[in-house]
């Protein structure tokens, strides 16, 4: 879709925070691993993205093993996952770090997911977005839960033209799995 402003085509960055994490007590935090919960809610994030139109042509995922997991239980639920890149710079970053990263993407990418951690995630939402439809920025600010996913919007010939307040929150999602299958304790 191209802007009759002449700003570039639409695109859209998906900020997904992993699902929810296991806290093994000789582990690491980059090596935490998903819980239960988050083995149920990732791939309800996959299939809330294909539901809503809204898979990407690239996937960039921290390298924390809570996000890979996500990254991987969420991309089964879809035909042809896109190709992911795997980056150590996402792990931990803030927003600029986090918006360095996006930078780099090539202009041919028109939907953009990130798979990442808070607090980065949540403040690059609320760095990027100059506005929000319905009560999403609210809620962004209020939680930004895991398996949480935000939808921002833009117009750009490329990626390293996304500044901050020039996206719109178009959307914002917590996923949750079934637990109907899984037992009490699960």
């Amino acid at each position: 879709m191209i802007d009759r402003a002449g700003g570039g085509p639409l695109r859209r960055l998906v900020l997904l925070r992993h699902a929810k994490s296991a806290w093994p007590v000789d582990a690491a935090d980059h090596e935490r691993p998903l819980a239960p919960r988050g083995r149920r809610d990732a791939p309800a994030a996959g299939r809330a993205l294909a539901e809503a139109d809204c898979l990407p042509d690239l996937a960039l995922c921290s390298t924390a093993v809570r996000a890979r997991e996500t990254w991987e239980l969420a991309a089964a639920q879809w035909g042809t996952p896109p190709p992911v890149r795997h980056d150590r710079r996402l792990y931990a970053a803030g927003p600029q770090g986090l918006l360095n990263v996006i930078h780099e993407v090539p202009a041919e990418v028109e939907t953009l997911l990130l798979i990442g951690h808070n607090p980065g995630l949540e403040d690059l939402v609320l760095a990027l977005a100059g506005d929000g439809l319905d009560d999403t920025l609210e809620r962004v600010r209020t939680k930004f839960p895991t398996a949480a996913i935000a939808v921002l919007s833009w117009h750009g010939t490329a990626w390293h033209a996304l500044t901050p307040g020039s996206a719109l929150l178009t959307a914002l999602t917590v996923a949750r799995g079934d637990r109907k299958h899984h037992g009490p304790h699960a």
